[in-house]
């Protein structure tokens, strides 16, 4: 099983530097009754994650899917962990998260039985970036026109 990372240096001992990816957004996250229906503009597109709960029916979508009627109070940028990693790994998304947890920044985060999606504020893209990249972790493929004007 491939594992994209490496363990960093001696300052942080034990903190792993990551491989990741950003999917180009935005994103929404939304909140539902928990006994609402599944609408199929929750499941379009490349990344999607539903999930229930006697409280709520979250949605995390492309932000273009949401009907008119259906709000998301921010937009969203998603970083995908270059995974697959294994269970018995420790600490692969608390090293990615810590960074940004340090400089303020707030988090929605996914696991997947293969990886973990980071999903922050636009906002935050600039301290985001400077961040993971600092903490020693590899933007892959991030050299599009529109990352860089997300980031600016």
């Amino acid at each position: 099983m491939p594992i994209a990372m490496t363990e960093s240096d001696h300052s942080n001992p034990g903190r792993r530097q990551l491989k990741f990816r950003w999917l180009p957004g935005p994103f929404a996250i939304v909140r539902l009754a928990p006994d609402a229906a599944l609408p199929k503009w929750a499941t379009e597109g490349e990344f999607t994650s539903v999930t229930r709960s006697t409280e709520e029916l979250s949605v995390v979508c492309h932000a273009d899917n949401l009907p008119a009627e259906v709000h998301s109070q921010h937009h969203w940028i998603c970083y995908k962990l270059e995974g697959p990693f294994a269970f018995s790994l420790t600490g692969v998304l608390l090293s990615f998260i810590e960074p940004l947890s340090d400089n303020g920044v707030p988090i929605f985060a996914i696991s997947t039985y293969d990886t973990d999606y980071v999903l922050v504020q636009e906002e935050y893209a600039g301290i985001t970036q400077q961040a993971l990249a600092e903490a020693g972790h590899e933007l892959v493929g991030g050299d599009d026109e529109s990352w860089r004007k997300l980031i600016e």
